[in-house]
């Protein structure tokens, strides 16, 4: 099952859901209880050894940062 992030716009606060492709409900902020959400694009990681390499939203333009 995908995780999807979501960004309250009624408060900021930024949450993560384990969502189904056929699935309906409608997430709630856990902090203020607003149904105001937005869906955030988000990337994925990828473990090499024991170091971790950040894949989609990466801060590292070459992949390679902070890795020995």
């Amino acid at each position: 099952m995908p995780i999807f992030e979501y960004k309250c716009n009624k408060c900021g606060h930024m949450m993560e859901f384990l969502e189904k492709k056929a699935d309906v409900r409608k997430h709630v902020c856990e902090r203020c209880q607003s149904s105001d959400l937005q869906k955030l694009f988000s990337g994925f990681f990828v473990g090499q050894g024991n170091n971790l390499t950040p894949r989609g939203n990466e801060t590292c333009p070459t992949g390679t940062c902070g890795l020995s």
